[in-house]
């Protein structure tokens, strides 16, 4: 399984010592109003997430990665390519526990993960789904030059499609990348 590394982040593969880092993310509030029913997650829901991102991988040969901070070790989120069954397409999604926020660490990564998406899986559209509230997720949507592609309702809730092309990735900031 691939790993990726940024200036400051690896993205790397889930593992068992993550369980405890990962479940205080996704139980905080603030981190999880955004995700799937904006509820926090119990930590044996975090531990069963956990578990189906790793099966995303072992289905698919890609899915979400573990972002790790290199100078400390520490788990500060998670980011990759996501696209489980019924999904309206191949997503990138970012998670950043709010420590980290603030840091760049959303866009780094992604950043590096939507390089992968593109050249290594050879795919030719990605799209992020975001609550129109998620204001600081849109900025990292905008970074990576996705674009507002529509709107859908999502669990139940409004989320905006955020999408780019490869060859539109390509003729910005993807062709000094190859």
């Amino acid at each position: 399984m691939t790993t990726l590394e940024t200036p400051r982040l690896r993205l790397r593969m889930f593992r068992q010592t993550d369980a405890d880092a990962y479940a205080n993310m996704v139980a905080d509030t603030d981190v999880a109003r955004y995700l799937s029913h904006g509820q926090p997650l119990l930590p044996s829901e975090a531990w069963r997430h956990m578990a189906m991102l790793l099966g995303h991988w072992q289905l698919f040969g890609f899915g979400p990665w573990a972002v790790e901070e290199r100078a400390s070790g520490e788990l500060v989120g998670r980011i990759g390519p996501y696209y489980p069954a019924g999904w309206p397409g191949l997503e990138l999604i970012w998670t950043i526990r709010r420590q980290s926020w603030g840091h760049g660490y959303a866009t780094e990564g992604a950043r590096a993960a939507l390089a992968y998406v593109f050249k290594q899986m050879g795919r030719d559209r990605v799209i992020s789904l975001i609550r129109p509230q998620n204001t600081a997720s849109i900025r990292v949507a905008e970074k990576l030059g996705q674009r507002l592609q529509d709107r859908i309702e999502f669990y139940g809730e409004e989320a905006l499609v955020y999408g780019i092309r490869r060859e539109e990735w390509l003729e910005g900031n993807g062709r000094k990348e190859e």
